[in-house]
């Protein structure tokens, strides 16, 4: 679109005379933006946005006469628990599959020999190293 000199003319008097940029837009059938970027370009005065109202003062606080220090509270000293034990195995290679719970005394692993290449014992491979039955992988 041309911007003639009679519109800008026209835009200039209705945007002094505080009209909206999409009033304007209507009256010159040009849209809003279009109204927008022609004031900017010619540096016509922005306006007070309607959103960004203008804050009030805050009332000012008078300081104290003296500032008040207060003694700061005394942290108790809570001592770090004991480090549980770590528990080795010293049997040489055994199963390491685990019995019962971490947490407890009794806590212990499976020791039997085993199998060679692997951590566990024969029995506890068997629970450990599930193999798919053919029928299982064909219907995935």
């Amino acid at each position: 679109m041309a911007w003639t000199n009679e519109l800008i003319q026209e835009l200039t008097q209705l945007w002094d005379a505080g009209h909206s940029a999409s009033h304007i837009g209507k009256k010159l059938g040009v849209s809003k933006n279009a109204v927008i970027g022609k004031a900017h370009r010619l540096k016509l005065p922005a306006r007070p946005s309607p959103i960004r109202a203008e804050r009030s003062a805050l009332p000012l606080r008078k300081p104290s006469s003296k500032p008040v220090f207060r003694p700061r509270p005394t942290l108790e000293v809570v001592p770090k628990p004991a480090p549980r034990p770590v528990r080795k195995r010293s049997d040489g290679p055994g199963c390491l599959w685990p019995i019962g719970d971490p947490g407890c005394p009794e806590f212990h692993f499976c020791g039997e020999p085993a199998t060679p290449g692997k951590p566990y014992c024969d029995t506890h491979c068997a629970k450990a190293y599930i193999v798919k039955s053919r029928a299982r992988s064909e219907a995935a």
